[in-house]
């Protein structure tokens, strides 16, 4: 139920992300990401938790009251601990954000340490510890002090919204923007920031492979920031199952990690997860009651790499059958050994490794052998490199069974997937996207062997080779080599062999290369000649050839969109995320490749690429329909165009300010206010204009500067002076320039207002179709993405035909022989010859 007062308008996931955003503008640059995160994420949970309690207690008070109590008596039961269940949080009067207010303009720093303590030790059981580790008075490794100005201005800050969940525009709402920022500070914090944190890619693609399902357990023996276990629920909960059905286990040693982990299951809504602090190797936390470690029905880790350990004092050692050296930093296959030992017999991990576990020999090509002659070991897919933070290297995710191993019709080998190529290129991280994720899952479900990507290894030529698992003796994707033709070089023509190497790649366009792009060789049945127009002009012609076919695959995509545009536009009544989204990309794939311009994986990777860049938007469409999504978008755009605080950096200004450009540029502006946009480009191409002509016909400015003898010397009589204009109409195209600013400046200031009034007036209907035609162009837009590539990837194969061929070795003599007889000429008629 939302709250009387203050009635505010649902926030916006890109609001709430800016606001957690500026709130570490506040501490940017007093402190690095790693050390100023637990501020803000302390910070974060107190509000949430005070304003969700504010919720839950004036629901009591209502309900007290409609039983016939006064409001006095309402409000006495209300503010104690026994009047709500044991398993919500209870939040007590030093704890509530209001009391922080109040007393924060005397001892801000002192009112947080105080509401964290309280509000710990009133729900101890699940917050035992997790606050006490956070001081304001005291920053623990920093040496700024956190100032009572700097505290005040956080407490500031998270006072502009209120944080329930009557308060989002979608239900994990919280729990997106905290992932979000969690991200962000990992970014920041290079190295260590982003130590205990995997990307969420990685994640989600892990949960694919390992498929959690309601009544399972959930187990991650280094769960970091708990990243693992919440995707696991996001998993279920997309699928359809009911996530709070799965049970989440976790272990972390770094203090700090495990406290965040617990906030971040708290914040999704998660209070029932069960995350233990302490060294999984040395003392598993996860015990039965009869002493024996409990097991799980899926284990999905990303253990810190090359660590060492102490076999001495090792609790459980009988999980490890084989030890490898404590020191030299090769605990990797130990925490390998403890996951297979706390696998359920039908059990599946999937494991992040480094790629040394797969090669190195002594007590680590052991423990290879004996899980693969167990049966345990079921893929090994090759990560490409800086993906994870913390380590450049590449990475491997291993698959793992339970002691009943792999299923009927899985137990003839182990898969092999060399995924090193299927990344983007970031800044400083590179990225595996969805649609990389969709064709190494597909590949790992399908038990199938692509060339050059996946293969299924027979266990007798894995213990031949000494079970050295390194993935490109099994599978290499390294490029071929580039063919260079000796007689082509000597004499020109291109090999038809080489054009036929590549006959399906033009084939795929409608393109008949021998017969479009070259000619015929006299007496040479085996090479080929470029046209007489050259093979620049020829390479340019290509993608003209290549649009009737393009243009077929346009109209295969109109017609598979119209047959099942009502799919999406069900989501908000069927609310089947996971299914919609299995359906729509089985279909696209089989109503486009059978044009041929695209393969399977393209057309699966653009289905899984665009729904997950359309994720967050399709969460809001199920919760508020067709015209609530358009509203979310229109409140995000106009919160861009809030001020920065006076006290703001340039950094974090110049961000505001390209935050307001971007809400300008939304799409949705011209689709809702076209005649607006038209009006503002009008107004600022007359600014412009009148700008430009003011400056022209303006005098020069004098600039002097000091002569041999040193006095100064003017540069006005440099400057062409006949497009000064004379001052009386310089002063009236002034006048004009002032007023064009003064025009253009009103049209941008009725800009939300205007976008405001055109969304209040859409209908329904309108408003669905609005939102179907964006999500048709984004995925539109998705898969053209692999057109253009692949035709790209033509232009430039025949350009490389003409680059090697075109000149031949016969030529560049003859050339030479002609320069070297010009040479002679000119040295005759000069006498020198």
């Amino acid at each position: 139920m939302k709250q009387e007062e203050n009635p505010v308008a649902q926030l916006t996931l890109p609001q709430l992300e800016r606001h957690l955003y500026a709130a570490a503008d506040i501490l940017r640059g007093k402190m690095d990401a790693a050390q100023y995160q637990d501020y803000i994420f302390a910070m974060l949970f107190l509000k949430r938790a005070s304003d969700q309690f504010d919720v839950a207690r004036a629901a009591l008070v209502k309900r007290l009251m409609a039983e016939g109590k006064s409001r006095e008596q309402a409000e006495r039961i209300s503010e104690a601990r026994g009047a709500y269940k044991a398993h919500e949080f209870y939040v007590p009067h030093e704890a509530r954000w209001s009391t922080i207010v109040s007393q924060s303009r005397t001892a801000p720093a002192e009112a947080l340490n105080v509401a964290l303590d309280a509000l710990e030790n009133s729900n101890h059981q699940a917050l035992e510890g997790v606050l006490s580790y956070i001081s304001f008075t005291d920053p623990r490794g920093s040496n700024t002090k956190l100032t009572k100005p700097v505290i005040q201005q956080l407490i500031d800050h998270f006072s502009e919204y209120r944080l329930s969940n009557d308060d989002f525009e979608f239900p994990d709402l919280l729990g997106h923007a905290y992932e979000y920022i969690i991200g962000e500070f990992a970014d920041e914090g290079g190295k260590k920031g982003g130590q205990f944190y995997t990307p969420r890619s990685v994640i989600r693609m892990m949960n694919q492979l390992v498929k959690p399902e309601p009544g399972m357990s959930v187990y991650d023996p280094c769960c970091g920031s708990a990243g693992m276990l919440i995707l696991a629920k996001e998993y279920v909960q997309e699928h359809g199952g009911d996530e709070s059905h799965l049970s989440v286990h976790g272990q972390e040693d770094n203090g700090s990690a495990w406290a965040m982990a617990r906030m971040n299951l708290l914040l999704h809504g998660v209070a029932d997860g069960v995350i233990h602090h302490g060294d999984t190797l040395a003392d598993p936390k996860h015990v039965l009651p009869n002493g024996q470690l409990q097991r799980f029905d899926r284990i999905l880790t990303n253990p810190p790499f090359a660590q060492n350990y102490r076999r001495e004092g090792m609790k459980f050692p009988e999980r490890m059958v084989n030890w490898t050296p404590e020191s030299g930093k090769k605990a990797d296959l130990m925490f390998v050994q403890h996951v297979l030992a706390v696998l359920e017999a039908d059990g599946i991990a999937a494991v992040v490794m480094p790629h040394g576990v797969l090669f190195r020999g002594g007590e680590e090509q052991k423990i290879r052998a004996r899980i693969i002659e167990e049966g345990r070991l079921e893929a090994v897919i090759g990560i490409g490199p800086n993906v994870f933070y913390g380590t450049g290297i590449p990475a491997c995710i291993l698959v793992l069974r339970g002691r009943n191993g792999a299923p009927e019709g899985r137990r003839d080998g182990v898969l092999f997937i060399n995924a090193d190529r299927e990344i983007t290129a970031g800044r400083t991280q590179n990225l595996l996207e969805a649609q990389h994720a969709e064709k190494i899952v597909s590949a790992y479900e399908r038990w199938e062997e692509i060339p050059g990507f996946a293969r299924v290894v027979p266990f007798d030529e894995l213990a031949e080779n000494d079970y050295n698992l390194n993935i490109r003796r099994y599978v290499d994707n390294t490029p071929a080599p580039e063919p260079q033709d000796v007689r082509a070089h000597l004499y020109g023509g291109v090999p038809r062999s080489e054009i036929a190497a590549r006959r399906k790649q033009f084939e795929a366009f409608g393109i008949d290369a021998e017969a479009l792009l070259f000619q015929q060789r006299d007496g040479d049945p085996d090479y080929v000649d470029f046209l007489e127009e050259g093979y620049e002009a020829t390479a340019m012609r290509i993608p003209e050839l290549a649009q009737e076919k393009e243009a077929v695959l346009e109209r295969a995509f109109h017609t598979w969109w119209d047959e099942h545009r009502e799919r999406l536009a069900q989501l908000p009544v069927h609310r089947q995320k996971a299914q919609a989204r299995q359906e729509l990309l089985s279909t696209f794939v089989a109503a486009l490749e059978p044009v041929g311009v695209l393969d399977k994986h393209q057309l699966a990777g653009a289905v899984a690429a665009w729904w997950f860049d359309a994720r967050n938007d399709l969460d809001v469409l199920m919760a508020k329909n067709f015209k609530g999504l358009i509203d979310g978008w229109v409140r995000s755009i106009a919160s861009a165009f809030e001020e920065p605080s006076e006290k703001a950096d340039a950094k974090t200004k110049a961000r505001y300010r390209s935050a307001m450009r971007k809400a300008r540029e939304h799409r949705l502006v011209p689709e809702l206010i076209p005649e607006y946009v038209k009006q503002l480009e009008q107004a600022e191409a007359l600014v412009a204009k009148l700008d430009a002509e003011v400056k022209a016909g303006s005098p020069p400015k004098k600039t002097s500067k000091a002569g041999a003898d040193g006095a100064e010397e003017s540069d006005e009589e440099e400057i062409d002076l006949s497009q000064v204009l004379p001052r009386k109409e310089l002063a009236a195209l002034r006048k004009q320039l002032k007023e064009a600013k003064i025009e253009l400046a009103g049209i941008k200031a009725s800009f939300v207002t205007k976008l405001e009034g055109a969304a209040k007036e859409l209908s329904s209907e309108q408003a669905r179709e609005v939102v179907l035609g964006f999500l048709r162009e984004d995925l539109y837009a998705r898969m053209n993405r692999f057109v253009l590539a692949d035709r790209r990837a033509l232009v430039d194969a025949f350009r490389n035909w003409g680059e090697k061929y075109a000149v031949t070795l016969t030529d560049l003599e003859r050339e030479r022989e002609a320069s070297a007889k010009r040479l002679r000429g000119y040295l005759e008629e000069l006498g020198y010859a």
